[in-house]
């Protein structure tokens, strides 16, 4: 199955968290945060403005970006987790 997301919405693959500290302490499930970092996997079209032309989006695919941490839907395709979020709930692209 395929996920293609509707206007401004960007379909994220959120990165593992962390299994151990900078200090080197090996934290179980419970205790780990929940990952704000996702590579975009698919992007919108992008919002449809009153003109009736579409607001091109900021990010595209294969980018690394940071998100907000109660933003955005878990979905579940496929056995994989994704979020789907709008590209204004996203914060910034992270270059390496």
């Amino acid at each position: 199955m395929k996920l293609i997301p509707l206007e401004d919405r960007v379909v994220l693959k959120p990165q593992e968290a962390e299994a151990k500290t900078a200090g080197g302490i090996v934290l179980p499930d419970t205790a780990k945060e929940k990952p704000l970092i996702g590579k975009v996997v698919a992007v919108g079209p992008g919002k449809l403005m009153d003109n009736g032309q579409r607001a091109p989006m900021s990010v595209k695919k294969n980018d690394t970006v940071l998100f907000g941490k109660y933003s955005g839907s878990d979905v579940e395709v496929d056995g994989e987790d994704y979020k789907v979020l709008r590209e204004s709930e996203i914060l910034g692209v992270i270059e390496k």
